[in-house]
């Protein structure tokens, strides 16, 4: 049982292997280094995918995209369908993420934004929080597959170029778990 977080690869930062398996929940979490409550090493934001890699009891080995991993109580993990959809639907009636990928460049850039500003001493620690504490970005890619967070819907979609679909969310709709979304393909507003 590993006790350090595994480190990423620095020559190749982008873990192949990853396929998340879960989500973080809508309220975040803590994680550990070690399944010991006496070591807390960081918080995972909310609904961050993360690949469960094995579980000790309640506790979850977890791996983020970028090859971090950490322990966290795996009881609160949200599950994710085993597979991501599959690309079945006709081109035509395929949602376009682009306007999607432009609000995560708009959320990034507003945060530099932030961030460079607090850094230039033009922002304190309160007047941050309050300009950041709406933005949510969620981005995975890797090779074709694509993970991203939609903040209007509370939804996070996959994509593999051809398609968007409902991956998981944080919003519960009549008769309905939160995080537990079916697998519903959006199409672009007026096709069906």
């Amino acid at each position: 049982m590993p006790n350090q977080p595994i480190q990423p690869d620095r020559a190749n930062p982008r873990t192949p292997e990853f396929r998340p398996t879960h989500v973080v929940p809508p309220h975040g979490m803590p994680a550990w280094e070690a399944p010991d409550l006496a070591t807390p090493t960081a918080s995972l934001d909310p609904l961050l995918p993360v690949q469960l890699v094995e579980r000790h009891g309640d506790w979850g080995h977890i791996r983020c995209a970028n090859g971090w991993a950490a322990w966290v109580d795996g009881r609160h993990l949200v599950a994710l369908p085993q597979d991501p959809p599959t690309a079945d639907a006709a081109p035509a009636t395929t949602a376009d993420p682009r306007p999607l990928l432009a609000g995560v460049e708009e959320a990034v850039a507003d945060y530099r934004s932030a961030v460079e500003e607090l850094a230039g001493g033009g922002l304190d620690g309160e007047s941050f929080r309050d300009r950041t504490r709406e933005l949510r970005i969620g981005l995975v890619v890797d090779g074709e597959s694509m993970w991203v967070y939609d903040p209007e819907e509370g939804r996070w979609l996959y994509g593999d170029g051809r398609l968007l679909a409902t991956y998981a969310t944080d919003r519960a709709a009549a008769g309905e778990e939160a995080g537990r979304a079916p697998a519903r393909f959006t199409a672009p507003e007026g096709e069906s």
